[in-house]
């Protein structure tokens, strides 16, 4: 290997490594954040370790201290339901996840495999709400929940965004157009209508992409915070994202409880630093494989 070329390699590798220490730190310093001591945090902020390292801003976060115990390291008055607010993320994002992705196949499908007059009119027409900004529909969707009386329910948090993605259908469509009709000509031969074929041939054939939108999806709706701010105010259907600003809103001191505030967030992003962890290749792949650019 001559010089430049190892020249060019070390100076690769440390862009990545500069790269992968500015990603990383933020995580790192949550952590270091939530394993400090609430009052001992202000005698030393620039420390790159955790300050008077303690458990409690954690058991803060998962209700298993006393008040005596918080107010010792620093810890508001506030509290969380963190169990409940799990629960009501993981329905909401679940159940959002598996309609919009449901819906989006089938419509992908539609456009993609059946001929049908106007397909590519209203394809196009269906691109432009990829335009639109999404703050733009939150106001007349509130107006229609409310008069719904859907407020407060996890209806009113999943129904708006259940039935229609222009992103997952366009994703989904662009993987549908490349696949071989043999298959689906031999069904059709034998009998098979659009629905069979659809749900024996083409949906069985597309559970790559449809997985990487599952990720996505459920990645994006456990992190919204602004729809659920309009819709719900009531503790038994609140998400993570809302349950830790009323947290962090609702401290009764001076100062913030930031080490009881890390140590809750980091809870609420572990099982998503998990699923990118375990399906992050699969991910990857599949966008890969739908041949957008």
């Amino acid at each position: 290997m001559t010089v430049p070329m190892r020249l060019g390699r070390g100076v690769a590798w440390g862009y990545l490594v500069v790269v992968l220490l500015v990603t990383i730190f933020p995580f790192y310093w949550i952590v270091r954040t939530a394993l400090s001591n609430n009052f001992a945090m202000s005698t030393d902020p620039s420390s790159l370790l955790p300050v008077d390292f303690t458990w409690g801003p954690f058991q803060r976060a998962l209700g298993l201290a006393s008040p005596a115990e918080a107010a010792a390291e620093g810890g508001s008055g506030a509290s969380i339901d963190l169990a409940l607010a799990l629960w009501n993320s993981i329905v909401y994002a679940g159940l959002l996840t598996l309609c919009t992705v449901v819906f989006s196949a089938l419509a992908a499908y539609a456009f993609a495999r059946l001929q049908w007059k106007g397909r590519e009119l209203v394809f196009g027409v269906l691109l432009t709400a990829l335009m639109v900004p999404s703050v733009f529909t939150l106001l007349p969707n509130f107006v229609l929940m409310k008069d719904l009386g859907l407020l407060n329910t996890f209806g009113g948090m999943i129904l708006p965004g259940a039935f229609f993605s222009a992103f997952n259908i366009f994703f989904l469509r662009q993987f549908m157009l490349g696949l071989s009709n043999e298959v689906e000509e031999a069904a059709i031969i034998d009998g098979a209508g659009p629905l069979r074929v659809c749900f024996r041939i083409v949906l069985p054939m597309s559970v790559a992409p449809m997985a990487t939108l599952t990720l996505l999806q459920f990645i994006t709706t456990w992190n919204d915070y602004f729809w659920p701010l309009l819709v719900t105010n009531d503790e038994s259907v609140r998400p993570l994202t809302l349950a830790l600003a009323v947290f962090k809103q609702s401290s009764p001191q001076a100062s913030l409880d930031w080490a009881g505030l890390m140590a809750a967030t980091l809870v609420a992003a572990l099982p998503m630093l998990l699923l990118f962890v375990v399906f992050g290749r699969r991910l990857v792949n599949s966008i890969g494989f739908t041949g957008i650019k």
